[in-house]
């Protein structure tokens, strides 16, 4: 269990599935749509859900591009968090927003697979969070012209590395949007 002893409560981190993020990302219906199963149930469950938001030159701040995916809508009350580092903890009040809601674990779902999936998962960790990667609602867009493996192997890799990825104290792992369980906050 978490390092965070005093926080027993999950939370579902949602990372910037924003319209210029993934308008070209592999599977991207697919991922949506599970990301906005794991949103429903979440709340359903009484568990918050933790929207995250890339800041920077492509992604200005309130530009089209920024916006959250039509097919998801944060609600009025869940916490939206602004970043403009890979890791979703560097520089924000993402660690101050989750201790306030007593939040030691975390379901992390989101894009790019490859850079704030990955730097977040291991921002969490070493910050004390459990962190389970839902391993089919993340996504990356094709980055080989760059040197990087086609997406698929990208996202492959990462639920590998993830699953058996351990910290003492500290749990990780991935899990699949259909095995996904929501005890209720608190």
């Amino acid at each position: 269990m978490t390092t965070l002893g005093d926080r027993p409560n999950t939370a579902l981190l949602v990372i910037d599935v924003q319209n210029g993020v993934v308008c070209a990302a592999h599977k991207r219906a697919a991922v949506v749509t599970n990301i906005e199963q794991l949103v429903d149930r979440a709340r359903r469950a009484d568990v918050p859900v933790v929207w995250v938001q890339h800041d920077d030159r492509e992604l200005a701040k309130w530009s089209d591009e920024w916006q959250i995916v039509s097919e998801l809508k944060p609600d009025d009350g869940e916490p939206r968090v602004e970043k403009n580092y890979f890791d979703s903890f560097e520089e924000t009040n993402l660690e101050e927003v989750l201790c306030g809601l007593g939040v030691g674990r975390l379901v992390v779902v989101g894009a790019q697979t490859d850079a704030c999936i990955r730097s977040t998962l291991h921002g969490a960790i070493v910050r004390g969070y459990d962190a389970m990667l839902v391993s089919d609602a993340h996504t990356t867009e094709d980055m080989t012209a760059w040197g990087s493996p086609p997406p698929d192997q990208v996202i492959a890799f990462t639920n590998f590395y993830w699953r058996s990825h351990s910290a003492p104290g500290r749990q990780a792992g991935t899990v699949e949007t259909k095995d996904v369980e929501f005890a209720p906050a608190g």
